[in-house]
């Protein structure tokens, strides 16, 4: 008999037409009730496989299916009804997984199950599972002296709700800012759609003239192409300036995110000492390839090192080629659209150009031919409720026609969905008593949405973005690991997740990937080789100012985690220039509040991880290398290739290390040289 309450029936996939944030607290409550019921049996059961570890992953992942979809419609459904269902509910999840996390009785149970001699039989995933739980245990206070588990538990529950707040206040001031432009003058340069939608905003909200909002379809085309200065600076200002303490642009003094970066670095600095670490990066790291923050610092400058003179050399050639513009000071909201000029001037050729070669259904038919060919699947288009309207819906299928996996593809920005791309897990794989539980996957864009007639166009770095998190997607999809903890993403090195869908990119950049998945939206017409060539000519045009500005941010994040007294003398902002002052090229004003809106690290989970992005870059670039090194008929979809790497990283999860999966692939350990090869970034 079929549940009343849809968020309780996992007999299928999400029922997104029927879940109403009305239905949270009531299934959550019961799925804690069952949870702990259950674990109160196991911490008596023997400890062995069968009879204590999978009822507990059986357990656990009712819940953590069911939160996933609350968390997942927190994010893309960001109106007042599910924001407040998953606060009411996130204080209890968050208590829950702390109080499992310091049970000394389950933690003893999975050290017996390591330490008994039923171990060894079991299978090499199922081993790996054991001792990530029993790492996590340790990271989760399960070894704390009892009268000290209470606080700590205290910090969690507090963690989670500042870090829910700082992504709410910053959707929320995003949404704030609007710059009107009466003008039609003020919209010269400005991409014809672009100018459409400013204008259909502007009409919804019952306004003249065109309304222009610091969502990423509206926000950039202003930067890049606006020859209003003026425009360009007030869209940056607001945009510098979002979840601070200025409020002049729309913001209120509660979506100020410095207190709650304050607070969370307390509480982070805290739980370190709580387990013995010394800083909240040792902690961080525990799970991660990278053995210390020294190690990380090292390797981040050493690749600063080699890549500020190529950052320096464009910085100048950008402020020599502004000066021809007129530009005799080079200001922050100058830099793109001065960037964009000189690259028009150099290689001739604009990104608005190349979009118009990139309509979405044709993006699409590449972009899953190469998933195809390289790793012997077929995607098609599948049914299934869906959280909005142009939520798209697909399955992967083997050879046979066995279904594989299914994905959720929710392309457009909206003024409810949080900024950025992401993947995220719906259902993990894993084998049950009725069968093989396949895999369900989230991938999310804030791409522009169709104008008029038309269908949706993307820029080549949004086409990339998609490729990017496609990879994910596949990491979680393509896994043949049936055991939970360690299938698809599961269990994998946080600074290797991204080696899949950095991996991916690199097709975007292949002759043979793009002239078959361009038509010009007007003519129908394929890119032109031309055109491409100078897109190539292009790829690393300011490839050093990129790089550093990574680098930047990566050096913020480690040495805020790792070297940085909350209660101290400096404030964040001074360390942050301190950093500008050592990789950096380009200053902002002083005036700029980048940490209030640095997401990744506190609201996501990318806390002195943000390095993650380069070391895998690192493995990425060398992993495309092998295709690069085994084209057939000088074709990088080679299908032996593409099934090695599906059977050497995407298959095994996170079943075994990180590190083992890249030398099983590659044959040898990573080296730099390719990624310094693709990024231009070789001296002659």
């Amino acid at each position: 008999m079929m549940t009343t309450n849809p968020l309780l029936d996992f007999s299928c996939l999400p029922r997104f037409d029927a879940i109403r944030p009305e239905h949270v607290t009531p299934a959550i409550t019961e799925l804690l009730a069952e949870n702990r019921a259950q674990l109160a049996r196991l911490e008596t059961a023997p400890a062995s496989w069968a009879d204590f570890a999978a009822p507990f992953f059986d357990g656990s992942e009712r819940l953590s299916r069911a939160w996933g979809v609350v968390g997942h419609l927190h994010s893309v459904m960001d109106v007042p009804e599910w924001r407040e269902a998953y606060n009411a509910n996130l204080p209890e999840v968050t208590r829950f997984f702390a109080e499992l996390g310091q049970n000394q009785h389950l933690f003893a149970q999975f050290k017996a199950l390591k330490d008994g001699p039923g171990f060894i039989h079991l299978s090499t995933a199922q081993r790996r599972i054991v001792e990530h739980e029993i790492r996590d245990f340790r990271l989760s206070g399960a070894e704390l002296p009892e009268d000290a588990k209470p606080r700590f538990q205290a910090i969690q529950e507090e963690l989670a709700s500042l870090q829910a707040r700082f992504s709410e206040n910053l959707l929320d001031a995003t949404n704030a800012f609007a710059e009107i432009v009466t003008d039609a003058a003020e919209l010269a340069g400005i991409p014809a759609d672009a100018v459409e939608t400013a204008r259909d905003a502007a009409e919804k909200a019952g306004i003249k003239g065109w309304k222009f909002t610091l969502h990423m379809p509206s926000y950039l085309p202003v930067m890049q192409y606006a020859e209003s200065r003026r425009l360009r600076e007030q869209l940056y200002r607001g945009y510098a300036t979002r979840a601070a303490e200025f409020h002049d642009l729309g913001g209120k003094p509660e979506w100020d995110n410095m207190p709650l970066i304050r607070r969370i670095l307390e509480l982070r600095a805290e739980e370190a000492g709580h387990l013995g670490y010394g800083n909240y990066a040792e902690v961080s790291l525990v799970p991660k390839m990278a053995e210390s923050p020294a190690d990380v610092l090292a390797f981040l400058r050493e690749l600063a090192v080699k890549s500020k003179p190529f950052a320096e050399r464009d910085m100048a050639e950008l402020r020599d080629f502004a000066v021809l513009q007129g530009l005799t000071l080079l200001e922050p909201w100058d830099i793109g659209w001065a960037s964009e000029k000189l690259k028009q001037a150099r290689y001739s050729f604009s990104d608005e150009e190349v979009r118009q070669y990139f309509p979405e259904h044709k993006v699409l038919e590449g972009l899953f031919h190469v998933v195809e060919t390289l790793f012997a699947v077929r995607i098609r288009p599948d049914t299934a409720p869906a959280w909005h309207e142009d939520v798209r819906f697909f399955r992967i299928e083997d050879a046979t026609g066995g279904l594989v996996g299914q994905f959720y593809l929710d392309l457009y920005a909206r003024d409810t969905k949080r900024g950025g791309a992401w993947m995220d897990d719906a259902i993990t794989r894993r084998r049950t008593d009725s069968g093989i539980q396949t895999p369900v996957a989230y991938l999310n864009c804030n791409f522009s949405r169709p104008v008029g007639n038309k269908p949706a166009l993307f820029t080549h770095d949004e086409v990339i973005t998609l490729f990017h998190e496609t990879g994910h997607g596949l990491h979680h999809l393509l896994t043949r690991v049936e055991e939970l903890g360690v299938s698809g993403i599961n269990g994998v090195e946080w600074d290797a997740v991204e080696l899949p869908s950095q991996f991916m990119e690199n097709f975007c950049w292949e002759w043979e990937v793009l002239a078959g998945m361009t038509s010009h939206v007007d003519s129908g017409a394929a890119l032109p080789r031309a055109l491409f060539d100078r897109m190539i000519a292009a790829k690393n045009f300011q490839s050093g100012l990129q790089t550093v500005r990574q680098l930047e941010f990566s050096l913020f994040d480690l040495l805020l985690h790792s070297d940085f007294e909350p209660a101290g003398q400096q404030d964040v902002i001074a360390l942050l220039e301190e950093v500008r002052r050592e990789v950096a090229v380009i200053f902002p004003p002083p005036w700029h509040r980048f940490p209030n809106s640095f997401s990744h690290i506190f609201s996501g989970g990318y806390a002195a991880g943000y390095y993650s992005y380069k070391w895998a870059e690192v493995l990425s670039a060398d992993a495309f290398a092998a295709f690069e090194d085994e084209r057939t008929d000088g074709s990088v979809l080679n299908p032996t290739t593409g099934s090695r790497f599906r059977d050497e990283i995407l298959a095994v999860g996170g079943s075994r290390p990180a590190l083992e999966s890249f030398k099983a692939f590659r044959g040898r350990a990573p080296s730099v040289d390719a990624l310094l090869r693709h990024s231009g970034m070789i001296l002659a």
